[in-house]
């Protein structure tokens, strides 16, 4: 019996290699995403709020209406965002409207970011506190969702937004809801 004991944390760690495996299997046929998150705001209007811009200037909800775009929540200390950067600029040079939520940030170091980095942003929405950013369900930066040109949040992505992601994720539901057209 004091053998078999012995075997114990050997079986404990096969068990564990074949889930871990499984899982894997399943991530890299599709099957399951691990970013794939649902959210409660899927199909339902932006929460509506009333902040101020990076620049000091009062934003509210409906001021964001009339175009597709993407609403992008990063924060300077978050390190996944320093990778999806330079893709956001990208994007924006080819035309997609970004706006972006710094999420719980300060905003000396938010401006820097983006005067060293490249603002690819339309504008962006301040939120320190993460009222905004607790409202739309964020459980992390980066967070990136498509709105609607009626407001509605049509998909959230959370991780990186990166080439493979536009691609695979939003390219054609951004085209989608983009010929649909703005708001009369």
């Amino acid at each position: 019996m004091q053998r078999v004991k012995l075997f114990i944390p050997l079986i404990i760690f096969a068990v564990l290699a074949v889930v871990f495996f499984l899982v894997e299997r399943r991530v890299q046929t599709g099957d399951y995403s691990p970013t794939a998150l649902p959210s409660a705001l899927l199909d339902r209007p932006l929460p509506e709020f009333s902040l101020t811009t990076l620049k000091g200037e009062p934003i509210r909800k409906d001021q964001l209406l009339g175009d597709v775009f993407l609403l992008n929540v990063w924060a300077t200390w978050c390190p996944t965002c320093h990778y999806e950067h330079p893709f956001l600029v990208e994007l924006a040079q080819r035309g997609v409207n970004i706006v972006g939520v710094d999420y719980k940030d300060g905003k000396p170091a938010a401006i820097k970011w983006l005067e060293d980095k490249g603002d690819p942003y339309t504008l962006t929405i301040f939120d320190p506190e993460g009222t905004l950013g607790l409202d739309l369900g964020v459980t992390g930066a980066p967070e990136t969702y498509l709105v609607d040109a009626q407001g509605v949040v049509r998909f959230r992505y959370q991780g990186a937004l990166d080439a493979k992601v536009w691609e695979s994720e939003f390219a054609q539901l951004y085209n989608q809801y983009q010929s649909k057209g703005a708001v009369q």
